[in-house]
């Protein structure tokens, strides 16, 4: 019988939700939301990853959980103290490059950089600088994003970027995206390849 209960808690998880919570921070990433990346960046054997936003680094133990050592992780939030916390719990990773710095702008300052998964977990990324970010995924890359079913933390009129934002992932000529009724409401979105030249036979 599936549940929505969440197995295999990734090691740092509890130490950075109590940190978190002693701190009154109030975005944490979803238990499934975790498991799921858990699960998609283990696909990626010897992955680039990148996670826009992160927080106290709740998600980002869950990225590292799935990877495998080859595979690596930038990390980036603007809020020091935060991060700060995941620097505490996940820094001694390395695998993990934990960078503090306006999202956006390190977005537009790293287009020559590429990606096998981007979680984007924050405006920038998501709501604004999207071809940006869009730009850095992998042939084949996954670009995931959560917080798409209604939150109780939504400002008014959020859902109409909520739906802007959805409409022009499902627009886009270069991705496959699937909705997931799941966690917190997930998109995810994958670069297609290229298509192989076909020979017709006589």
């Amino acid at each position: 019988m599936f549940s929505d209960s969440v197995a295999n808690i990734p090691p740092g998880f509890d130490p950075i939700a109590q940190a978190g919570q002693a701190i009154g921070f109030s975005m944490p990433s979803d238990l499934q939301t975790g498991a799921f990346l858990k699960a998609m960046v283990g696909a990626k054997p010897g992955a680039a990853v990148l996670e826009i936003g992160t927080g106290t680094g709740l998600a980002t133990a869950w990225l590292l959980a799935g990877m495998d050592a080859q595979s690596t992780l930038v990390s980036i939030d603007n809020e020091p103290e935060y991060q700060a916390i995941a620097q505490e719990f996940l820094g001694d990773d390395t695998r993990l490059t934990l960078v503090c710095a306006d999202a956006g702008n390190w977005l537009e300052t790293n287009k020559n950089q590429v990606f096998d998964l981007i979680f984007a977990d924050a405006w920038p990324g998501k709501y604004s600088h999207l071809d940006a970010a869009l730009g850095l995924l992998a042939e084949g890359g996954m670009y995931v994003i959560d917080d798409m079913l209604p939150q109780s933390n939504w400002p008014e009129g959020h859902d109409q970027n909520v739906d802007k934002l959805v409409a022009d992932l499902e627009s886009r000529p270069d991705l496959h995206t699937v909705k997931l009724a799941w966690s917190t409401g997930l998109l995810v979105a994958t670069r297609k390849g290229t298509a192989p030249s076909t020979t017709k036979l006589n």
